[in-house]
């Protein structure tokens, strides 16, 4: 029993990543006229993957070493290895991703009707792609699934979208793909910089994050690492196609987008950017900061005008992310925190937002505001949900927006990297107020009023199987507002970890342009740090 134990658990991170390609692999033999069976078969198998990802809870995040960690040599001369392990960093992430991914698709049956298959597969595929962009501690393997992710999104916003969608499509796409390929060639530098100071290929992230660069070299790998990631939050002024993509996308494409696939971005800058090019990306918190913060204020202003709901939540994605790297870049415990606590909020939360508007635009066909008012009359239930919701995105105490954004405006108070961490605090602030105004429109301009469009009048309110997909988010609403400990705890000695390990970097820099090396981190043997362009392993 212990030995089957012992397998399972370096094995189920191997699982998680190759269950969902399986379930793919199924389905593709299964008849595609079989639309029920081909809905039941793909459910079925992300109940299965979530199923599995709830052994991850028992790991011990105590410490700061990787639990569940596998590594597998795929291209041993060039020192590629599928490596895998998660941490409290990735450990939410990973749940959030198994959780909501069944959801999305449970949520589309019934507005995807043709090329069930082919949704399937695509949705299938995506998980496996999104779920091996966490686990990966190897480069290599992390940019296959980097990539892999836009293949299925591409497919499902340009074949299942609206009218809209080709564009939409092809533009999401080209703004990743072109981040990506600068995020590539930094990638190969930073390997090749490695063969010629230890004499040996490796892609593992922990061995490569030992290297310490040129300043200079540092500044521009950083840039093309920030670049992919900052499309994928996306940030001001990065942020262009993800309204696009949104509107277009069906509704379980909006709600994976949303809740998973723009956390990729954030999750970059903490697991590879920022232990990469600790002092590169130093010196870039302030600007990273400032176009955080303008995308937390243009997001809600652009969210505030819009007249399709949809948009609307699409915009209040841009302003709630800018929340997380401010959060990240503050490079605090409790800013860190509250960015990674965030990311789950916003999954969540706006997940949410995204199935509530793909169910009246399944009964209305339309998402303009002023096709609605007064729907509290015809849809209570409907419009109790919507409120709930639209209060945790917009931050109300006892939800689960309220203390992740609390915790990032803390950390950014606290911040010792950022000038002036008063104004940066300020100014993020008003981002708050203004949530609080663009979404309480929103929920007047739909609910209250006179109930005057007569096709409103004998709307359904919500049905049993929308309530199976939208009660678990309401519930974990709840859980996160009132119990943040029970997510923070598994958090905190991997957040700790990291900051250590970055603060140990640039402990002995005074920080200013004459600086080139960057010693040896404290705390770690010196003989385990590789230094570049000293001539020397030190």
């Amino acid at each position: 029993m212990d030995q089957l134990s012992q397998y399972f658990d370096k094995a189920v991170l191997s699982w998680l990543v190759a269950l969902p390609f399986i379930g793919a692999l199924a389905i593709l033999f299964t008849p595609r006229q079989k639309h029920s069976l081909l809905r039941g078969l793909s459910v079925a198998v992300m109940l299965a993957e979530l199923v599995v990802s709830l052994h991850l809870l028992t790991g011990d995040y105590t410490g700061a070493t990787h639990q569940f960690a596998a590594d597998y040599p795929l291209i041993e001369s060039f020192g590629v290895s599928f490596k895998v392990g998660v941490d409290g960093i990735s450990l939410w992430l990973v749940l959030l991703t198994t959780f909501m991914t069944p959801v999305a698709l449970y949520a589309s049956w019934t507005s995807v009707t043709t090329k069930v298959k082919e949704f399937a597969i695509c949705f299938l595929l995506l998980e496996t792609a999104m779920i091996g962009a966490f686990v990966s501690l190897d480069l290599f393997v992390f940019y296959v699934f980097w990539e892999l992710m836009l293949v299925p999104m591409y497919l499902i916003v340009g074949i299942w979208g609206g009218k809209e969608r080709v564009y939409a499509s092809v533009k999401f796409f080209l703004y990743t793909m072109v981040g990506s390929l600068l995020m590539f060639v930094a990638i190969l530098y930073v390997v090749g910089a490695y063969k010629s100071t230890a004499g040996t290929f490796t892609f593992d992230i922990q061995q490569l994050s030992q290297l310490v660069l040129e300043r200079n070299v540092q500044m521009w790998l950083f840039a093309a690492f920030a670049l992919a990631f900052a499309i994928k939050v996306p940030m001001f002024p990065f942020h262009t196609w993800l309204p696009d993509a949104h509107v277009q996308a069906p509704t379980g494409g909006s709600v994976i987008l949303a809740a998973v696939m723009l956390k990729m971005g954030t999750y970059g800058f903490i697991r590879f950017a920022m232990p990469l090019f600790p002092l590169a990306s130093h010196r870039f918190a302030p600007t990273l900061c400032v176009l955080a913060i303008i995308g937390i204020i243009y997001g809600a202003f652009c969210a505030w005008v819009q007249k399709d709901v949809k948009k609307l939540v699409a915009y209040s994605s841009v302003s709630h992310l800018g929340f997380v790297m401010l959060g990240i870049f503050s490079v605090t415990r409790q800013g860190v925190g509250g960015a990674i606590l965030q990311m789950v909020n916003h999954g969540i939360s706006t997940g949410a937002l995204f199935l509530l508007v793909g169910v009246i635009y399944e009964r209305r066909h339309t998402r303009l505001l002023s096709d609605f008012g007064g729907l509290a009359k015809v849809m209570p239930l409907y419009t109790l949900l919507f409120v709930i919701v639209a209060m945790s995105s917009v931050g109300l105490p006892g939800t689960n927006g309220f203390i992740g954004e609390f915790m990032i405006l803390n950390g950014t108070f606290l911040s010792r990297g950022l000038p002036t961490p008063f104004f940066f605090t300020a100014f993020a602030t008003t981002g708050v107020i203004l949530a609080a105004v663009y979404m309480l429109h929103a929920v007047l301009k739909m609910f209250w009023g006179p109930l005057d469009n007569d096709e409103n009048k004998e709307l359904a309110d919500v049905g049993r199987r929308e309530l199976t997909t939208l009660l678990p988010l309401v519930a974990l609403v709840f859980v996160l507002g009132f119990f943040p400990n029970i997510f923070l705890e598994k958090m905190n000695p991997s957040i700790d970890a990291f900051l250590r390990d970055y603060d140990a970097k640039l402990i002995d820099s005074n920080m200013n342009d004459n600086v080139h090396l960057l010693k040896a981190a404290v705390d770690k043997p010196t003989d385990s740090k590789l230094a570049l362009g000293t001539g020397d392993v030190r």
